[in-house]
């Protein structure tokens, strides 16, 4: 088929004479309706739409009427019509599109004001299936696509926020729209129409259990533009999915400046951390990667022992908590520069006192996310990503294998359990130091396992020499690492330090050897069958 010829150009206005709205979201609906109808605009509209207009006062045509033709099967056909879709459709600069009008009787529509049926809303709600598919729109995606197309004669809105935009240049041109704005309400409702059978695809596969479907779709919305990505020079913006997972995508921000992207990238790993322990749990991130973690009884004790791993990478570090933010723990926070605090809860005493650190972001979620629960990872290739499940795998006790001829003692036990869903959270190659439930000292992200640990040591030499302690906090400690030792000059490494214990999947071709260097150094030493690279 031959395209049209005759194209407008971006300077063309088209003026607004008929408009059909059909909308979910009533937000703003009888505002727009009262602007359009003081204009001269007839106004199209189906069910509650139609309703909410004329209760306002507003002369509004249901769509029955134009075409003729009635609501019919629960309401499932009734603007899927030719004087509906010819209307939008048609190009008002072709003789042949005209004539078609004339003959069939079909007015031109030059506004389409839809918002889809709440699917995704219905989907989180946990709504039975049923209830579900009812709520896929299909009519309001029909015309969505229709009116973008058609863009060049036609104005599309799916969004009440996009309201405004569109009132203020009809006033301006005196009831019309531009190609520009025309052209950028059309790429937004593209969006929409592809984020909305997006959400429905994943619900679907999620239905039939298909985790890395032929097609894999991903829909997001913009929650904010930030300032700028890693680093300055590059642009940067968050979205959020349909995923209610809860964390830095729910939470609410009570205080201080706008989140940068390190900021929301580096709270999210802080969170999920602190989500892997029942018992009270402060972490601190620097950098993505925790430079102190602690469990125990009393929150502001705990911070005190997750502090005193690395005071100095601490400094505009971030702090999450698994319980409530209480003014005792808040207090101690304000000694120290922070860029972001994130808890459950947080009551009015520590977010007075929290106030005072007027930079300070403080959020909170209602919740912890589910470390155990199932879910995807998505990391982008050139030319392709690579889908995966979110690490979601835990060791408990029971799932450990005593390697060495000396098993761990009962504190030993804990404390290995402990180091290793810290070590899930730190960048590969890592090492992690733990004692009495506090990590002593951490080695992240080390192309070599044994520098990994050397750092991890050196780290815990440091901080207690620095607190005018006499020994390394690493004597005594466990080790905990993310991988098996390749070789045994890690786990020897680990043993130099004073470490007592050592937890690590095994699996390596060298197991017996590294095995033989335990029992000489009289370690106790468990596999856990189970790796936890984090690259």
């Amino acid at each position: 088929m031959t395209a049209p010829t005759g194209r407008r150009t971006a300077t063309d206005d088209i003026r607004i004479t008929r408009a059909l709205l059909s909308v979910s979201d009533k937000a703003g609906l009888i505002e727009l309706g009262r602007f359009l109808a003081a204009r001269g605009v007839e106004l199209l509209s189906t069910g509650g739409s139609a309703k909410a207009l004329a209760q306002a006062g507003l002369a509004v045509k249901e769509v029955a009427t134009h075409t003729g033709f009635p609501e019919i099967m629960d309401g499932r056909v009734k603007t899927l019509h030719p004087k509906i879709h010819g209307g939008i459709l048609a190009r008002r600069d072709s003789a042949e599109h005209r004539a078609a009008m004339t003959a069939h009787d079909i007015a031109p529509i030059d506004l389409v004001v839809i918002n889809l049926y709440p699917f995704e809303a219905t989907v989180a709600k946990g709504a039975a299936y049923e209830d579900c598919v009812e709520n896929i729109d299909i009519g309001g995606p029909a015309l969505i696509r229709a009116a973008a197309k058609n863009h060049d004669f036609v104005a599309v809105v799916t969004d009440p926020v996009d309201y405004d935009a569109l009132m203020e240049e009809m006033t301006a041109k005196g009831g019309g729209t531009s190609l520009a704005l025309r052209r950028r309400l059309a790429s937004l409702a593209y969006a929409r129409t592809a984020a909305y059978d997006a959400a429905i695809a994943r619900w679907m596969q999620a239905e039939e259990k298909d985790r890395f479907p032929r097609r894999f779709v991903l829909g997001g919305e913009r929650r904010q533009m930030l300032r700028y990505g890693e680093n300055p020079h590059q642009q940067a913006a968050f979205y959020t999915t349909s995923d209610r997972r809860p964390g830095i995508a729910t939470a609410r921000q009570l205080q201080g400046k706008e989140l940068s992207y390190n900021n929301l990238n580096d709270t999210d790993a802080a969170f999920e951390l602190v989500a892997e322990f029942e018992a009270p749990a402060v972490a601190i991130i620097k950098h993505a990667n925790p430079c102190g973690v602690a469990i125990g009884k009393d929150l502001a004790e705990i911070w005190e022992r997750a502090l005193a791993c690395d005071p100095v990478s601490a400094f505009g570090g971030i702090v999450a908590i698994n319980r409530k933010l209480e003014a005792d723990l808040a207090e101690r926070l304000t000694k120290l520069f922070l860029e972001v605090v994130i808890a459950p809860e947080v009551d009015e005493n520590a977010a007075a006192l929290l106030a005072a650190k007027g930079n300070l972001r403080l959020l909170t979620t209602g919740a912890l996310p589910d470390p155990a629960a199932p879910g995807l990872s998505l990391k982008l290739l050139s030319g392709g990503f690579l889908l995966q499940d979110r690490d979601n795998g835990r060791i408990a006790a029971r799932d450990l294998k005593t390697v060495t001829k000396r098993k761990p003692t009962e504190r030993e036990l804990a404390d290995l359990l402990f180091a290793f869903r810290v070590a899930k959270h730190v960048k590969s190659n890592a090492i992690v130091y733990a004692r009495n439930g506090a990590t002593v000292g951490i080695g992240a992200g080390q192309m070599s396992r044994v520098d990994s640990s050397r750092i991890a040591a050196w780290k815990s030499r440091e901080m207690a020499e620095a607190a005018g302690e006499k020994e390394s906090r690493a004597k005594g400690s466990v080790v905990a690492s993310d991988a098996f030792f390749p070789f045994a000059d890690g786990l020897l490494a680990a043993a130099e330090a004073g470490a007592t214990a050592v937890i690590q999947p095994g699996g390596s071709m060298r197991d017996e050897d590294v095995i033989k260097a335990a029992d000489e150094a009289g370690l106790a030493m468990v596999f856990t069958g189970m790796r936890h690279f984090r690259h």
